[in-house]
């Protein structure tokens, strides 16, 4: 049983570890798990998820993807270069439909659980002057890395607010959330969006470097007209104040769901074995990022997940008790 190679090994051979008998055999089951970037939440939470199946399947030999999100991940699942990702709904919606950077190649993915919720967050520092949407017009800003599903969710939000996502910024790059953490401190970007639960790394260090004031950008305003467009995948959340460095008032955002997903023709007794391995170690993967401690049975919703449940995910999640309804 083979569902994919992966490029960047973050926990092949645990499995041998932790099972001397398998030491010398070829894992039966070889899987990568496409996640994002360095400076985001998907990258840990997988490289610990690719432990946790390594170690405790027989045969398995889990790896992760580094990319640039959830576009990129599903567009891998399609071509079948990876068995499992991990996405924003949105993408994954886009995906099954073949709409946006889909279209004429719907892709097959399933859900088989709905993870945390992912934060919209406008990052810029207040010598920038900037502290509404409106203000980036003129402004260099970057609208996520090619491929990752914040790219899609900023230009859905740069629309929705009543700028154009070419003709009304100075420059608009495609960097990573590190990239333009970084490019904000040299003086060479004013804004940036980065989609993720938090807190996440690269915001983190923007907050905590001396002399800077971080500041997020309110933006609930536009969630509706945005809903009315694309359909009813986002949602108005807070981050509270003091989630960051520097941080003083709540942010007011849009959000949306993010969910474990894999092809619909994997294996029922695989998608079963995925889940209880998910399900038993949720409390350490909590631990490796604080945005697992969401994952829970209450927000095992089909309205969540956004695309169809693989049927084994449905048997699992009503066997432990979730109405998924």
């Amino acid at each position: 049983m083979k569902f994919s190679l992966g490029r960047r090994a973050f926990a092949a051979g645990a499995a041998a570890l932790a099972l001397p008998g398998l030491a010398r055999a070829q894992p039966a089951a070889q899987i990568a798990i496409a996640t994002g970037t360095t400076g985001g939440v998907y990258y840990p939470l997988g490289g610990a998820l690719a432990n946790y199946m390594s170690r405790s399947i027989p045969g398995m030999s889990a790896t992760v993807e580094v990319t640039g999100g959830s576009v990129a991940n599903l567009q891998l699942l399609g071509a079948n270069r990876v068995g499992m990702v991990i996405s924003q709904v949105d993408a994954a919606v886009d995906a099954v439909r073949g709409n946006d950077r889909f279209r004429g190649r719907p892709v097959p993915v399933r859900a088989i659980a709905v993870l945390y919720t992912n934060r919209m967050q406008v990052v810029t520092v207040a010598s920038t002057g900037i502290t509404k949407l409106g203000d980036l017009k003129g402004k260099r800003i970057s609208t996520g890395a090619p491929g990752s599903a914040t790219e899609v969710m900023a230009l859905r939000l740069i629309e929705g607010a009543g700028l154009h996502r070419d003709n009304d910024f100075r420059a608009r790059e495609r960097l990573s959330p590190a990239e333009s953490t970084n490019a904000i401190k040299d003086g060479k970007l004013d804004a940036y969006f980065f989609v993720s639960g938090y807190p996440t790394s690269a915001i983190t260090d923007l907050g905590a470097s001396p002399g800077v004031q971080l500041v997020l950008i309110d933006h609930h305003e536009f969630i509706p007209g945005i809903i009315e467009k694309y359909g009813p995948v986002y949602f108005p959340e807070e981050i509270p104040a003091g989630a960051y460095p520097g941080q003083i008032t709540p942010n007011k955002q849009m959000s949306v769901a993010n969910i474990v997903g894999v092809r619909d023709d994997m294996a029922p007794d695989m998608v079963g074995k995925i889940l209880e391995v998910m399900w038993a170690n949720r409390q350490d993967w909590a631990q490796v990022h604080s945005a697992a401690r969401d994952f829970k049975l209450e927000g095992q919703k089909t309205a969540a997940a956004g695309v169809p449940w693989h049927p084994a995910a449905e048997t699992f999640w009503k066997a432990q008790g979730a109405t998924l309804a």
